[in-house]
């Protein structure tokens, strides 16, 4: 057996073991059940991973692919064995990723275009009180070990799983398109309604009052999204000083656009009531999403990227569950199902600005998540399954999504400063998260010397820096508090981004183009083996 052999394993096991990974993935298999939530569903997990990372290490490896691969490889099961030994799995609970939205989010995924795809949904359904009380047994060791989330994310659990089992929730959506018994329906909710229950009275009382996680928990958390061990000292130093430099751009920006004095907050105002930047309802938001990301992959095929067949379409999607949250699943396998930029529109959002999202459609579409996932599932010849599909980190993700929104700029794809406000709005946002993050997380003193960074702070602090409906942000800053080292690397993938371009092409290896398809083909790799295999230090 060879090392591509032990990945493609590990992929089937791991969809094995996971069938709400094989509905994301587009992959027929256990599409009526869910994970095993229960501690011994955690030790398999954990024990799979271990099985992998001993078989790559008795492989011999043949070629630079084959090199590539096995670093690769041993990164991400090293960082998850870390998460392991560290008691995370036992703490597993936040607002936007623990098996709550695991969940629930999985079921706006599915296939209901048949009739075995609803009965899948229904089933699940039907399932939902196996799910969450085995993930309840799991919080249940966390509490007896000592091992617990944040009280904050606790409430915040408890408020999802009771929005669930409201007498009218998403849950009636659900059921209405899998044709689903009224009695399937009643126990989904009550399931939804026992674990909220189960937080309050089990976990509640014994969470963690404090939202920071600790230098050493944060540590192993930034390498497993950044996808590279940064130095988190210099990385806050440098964040407070992207902030600043942004700051200064924006206010550059609002003086152009409104005079000299004007403030980027009035600026900001202005742009909001301005007519020509509005849309109104969440049909026209989908409408316009469609269009711009449609009009983007006409313009940017063959002239500044060469984007496959394959992934020409983009289905933009409004998610029902109404978190906030704005994100991309890729395609399936296959392609049958294209790749989709899901808005989840809070309850009573109806008003959008253009100016503000045209970055977002870059973000998520193209030359961001769309054209970057889509290359990796076109290089099935090339690329196992691993690589092509799970070897994930944020800060090649979303590193490059970002920096995909400064490219565009630099491309002149922002029509005026309104929307390059937009652009420098987001840059902004993800810069503060730097700062914010390892702030919060390691007991960081604030930016103003007034103490040390806590969760009402950050909440002073986004404020402060982000244009941002109350609705959205009250969401995004309790995620950051929930998820430590996710967000900053998004900033710090585009650092590590552009760092790794300018190296390319300063060695005169090739242009911007060629430094694209180069990158882009090799799959999401951990940055520090992605920088590898870009310079030439692993053959290509």
């Amino acid at each position: 057996m060879n090392i591509d052999q032990i990945a493609e394993d590990f992929v089937e096991k791991l969809v094995e073991q996971s069938p709400e990974l094989a509905t994301g993935l587009g992959v027929d298999l256990g599409q009526d059940r869910w994970s095993d939530y229960s501690p011994e569903g955690v030790e398999a997990d954990h024990e799979l991973h271990q099985k992998t990372l001993a078989a790559i290490e008795s492989v011999p490896l043949n070629s630079a692919s084959d090199q590539v691969c096995y670093a690769a490889m041993k990164d991400r099961l090293g960082v998850q064995n870390d998460q392991y030994q560290l008691g995370e799995p036992w703490r597993n609970l936040n607002n936007i990723s623990c098996p709550i939205q695991d969940v629930r989010d999985t079921m706006a995924q599915m296939d209901l275009t048949t009739t075995e795809g609803k009965a899948n949904l229904a089933a699940r359904l039907s399932r939902m009180s196996e799910a969450f009380t085995g993930y309840a047994q799991t919080l249940k060791v966390g509490v007896e070990k000592g091992l617990t989330p944040a009280l904050r994310q606790v409430q915040a659990g408890i408020n999802q799983l009771e929005a669930l089992s409201a007498q009218t929730s998403l849950l009636d959506t659900y059921a209405e398109a899998s044709s689903a018994t009224q009695e399937t329906l009643t126990a989904a909710k009550a399931a939804c309604q026992e674990l909220a229950d189960f937080l309050k009275r089990e976990v509640a009382p014994h969470a963690q009052t404090e939202d920071g996680v600790g230098a050493e928990r944060y540590q192993v958390a930034s390498h497993k999204w950044v996808g590279h061990q940064i130095d988190l000292d210099e990385t806050y130093e440098w964040g407070q000083a992207e902030l600043a430099r942004i700051i200064a751009e924006q206010e550059a920006v609002a003086a152009e656009l409104y005079g000299p004095g004007t403030s980027v907050e009035e600026a900001i105002e202005r742009l909001n009531a301005d007519p020509k930047y509005q849309l109104k309802g969440v049909d026209n938001l989908q409408e316009w999403m469609q269009q711009t990301a449609d009009d983007v992959i006409s313009k940017m095929d063959g002239v500044h990227f060469d984007i496959p067949a394959e992934i020409k379409e983009i289905e933009c999607c409004i998610d029902k569950a109404g978190t906030g949250g704005i994100y991309y699943t890729g395609p399936s396998e296959d392609f049958s199902r294209p790749g989709r930029m899901w808005w989840s529109v809070p309850a009573g959002e109806d008003t959008f600005v253009t100016w503000q999202e045209l970055t977002t459609v870059y973000h998520e579409g193209v030359p961001g998540h769309h054209l970057q996932i889509g290359q990796q599932m076109v290089e099935a010849g090339r690329l196992n399954r691993w690589r092509r599909q799970l070897c994930f980190n944020s800060g090649h993700a979303e590193g490059w999504a970002l920096y995909s929104e400064r490219l565009m700029d630099e491309l002149g794809f922002f029509p005026d400063q309104g929307y390059r406000m937009g652009l420098l709005d987001g840059q902004r946002l993800r810069a503060a998260r730097v700062v914010l993050d390892i702030g919060v997380h390691t007991g960081k003193m604030r930016p103003d010397g007034q103490g040390k960074w806590d969760g009402e702070y950050a909440w002073e602090f986004m404020k402060q820096n982000v244009a941002m409906a109350p609705g959205f942000l009250r969401f995004e800053v309790d995620r950051y508090l929930g998820w430590p080292g996710q967000a900053p690397s998004y900033k710090v993938g585009q650092r590590l981004w552009e760092n790794l371009r300018d190296e390319y092409l300063s060695q005169g290896l090739g242009d911007l183009k060629d430094f694209h398809r180069v990158a882009l083909r090799e799959g999401t790799l951990p940055m520090q083996v992605l920088a590898d295999v870009v310079l030439g230090k692993n053959a290509k």
